[in-house]
């Protein structure tokens, strides 16, 4: 039963895997992270890990995208490597087995089978659990930062709560983005497709988007209108539900642009979040600010050597 499941993955991204390059012959290295090398062997691993994992075509249209993508995160998983070991936090073998059970769970997989099919995708599972390492080592990292910082005020939960209810008084758009900057932007035309007949739009965002919404899987969540950009405005008021737009030009970049669906309030019945929701958004939201503000910082800072 198990060989069937992994024959039937690996048969999936059969044709995705038959356009990936030839294993390079000797290894190579293609960044240094502070002194620390990441190999072409490692980058193809990572590639290929991506491909089983997201399904997402590995062609024209999406090779240069998914390989700058797999070397951005490579290069970011020895930075949250290495800060989290300066920081005294160690991840133990026992944690990442039990993160990739986790895994192997919301996947479907039998279990313990993980390691099979990773092989049979050709990624080292070593590589995988590396990747497993360093998001539960950053996870603990920005928490401890986090609670050093302070917890809520109920001041803060009460402030949000107005702004909400005062909020449901606009006319609003439900939308997510992805955001390509002009020296990125090839072949658009085929991303829209792909997203017009993949229902999967957050997780492209969440690959390819230039945008910090990325992390969100490109949801901005309730916007307000006429808070956007005019170009951007000019193709919501044209979208229905469900609308992927086409690839709309603003300043240094181009933006795609899904409309989830819109709110009216003299039309639509208000949803006023409570206090317990309230709450939790604002502490992930904290947690997520204070992520993408430290791994910058850790980036700017690193020595990152990228070798043609």
């Amino acid at each position: 039963h198990m060989k069937k499941f992994a024959t039937l993955l690996v048969l999936c991204c059969g044709i995705i895997f038959a356009s990936l390059p030839a294993a390079a012959s000797s290894l190579k290295i293609v960044a240094l992270v502070n002194g620390e090398i990441i190999s072409n062997e490692d980058i193809q691993n990572r590639i290929n890990a991506f491909l089983l994992t997201t399904r997402i075509p590995f062609n024209a249209q999406t090779r240069g995208m998914i390989t700058q993508r797999v070397l951005n995160a490579a290069i970011d998983e020895q930075i949250k490597l290495q800060e989290a070991a300066k920081n005294g936090i160690e991840i133990s073998e026992e944690e990442v087995n039990n993160s990739l059970r986790q895994f192997e769970r919301s996947h479907k997989i039998p279990m313990g089978q993980l390691n099979t099919i990773l092989k049979q995708a050709d990624v080292n599972p070593d590589t995988f659990a590396s990747q497993m390492k360093s998001d539960l080592a950053w996870l603990r990292l920005v928490r401890k930062k986090s609670y050093a910082d302070g917890t809520l005020t109920q001041k803060e939960v009460e402030n949000a709560l107005q702004e909400a209810k005062d909020d449901l008084t606009t006319p609003k758009y439900l939308i997510s983005e992805i955001y390509i900057k002009k020296d990125n932007a090839k072949n658009l035309s085929d991303l829209v497709y792909n997203l017009r007949h993949d229902d999967r739009f957050e997780l492209y965002a969440m690959q390819f988007s230039d945008s910090p919404s990325a992390a969100n899987g490109g949801n901005l969540g309730w916007v307000n209108k006429g808070k956007l950009a005019s170009p951007l405005e000019t193709a919501l008021n044209k979208m229905s539900s469900g609308d992927i737009s086409e690839p709309i030009l603003v300043g240094d970049g181009y933006y795609i642009l899904k409309l989830q669906k819109t709110f009216d309030p003299q039309k639509d019945k208000p949803e006023l979040p409570d206090e317990k929701q309230i709450r939790a958004f604002l502490e992930n939201q904290k947690m997520e600010v204070l992520s993408k503000k430290l791994l910058q910082e850790l980036r700017q800072k690193a020595v990152i050597e990228l070798r043609s």
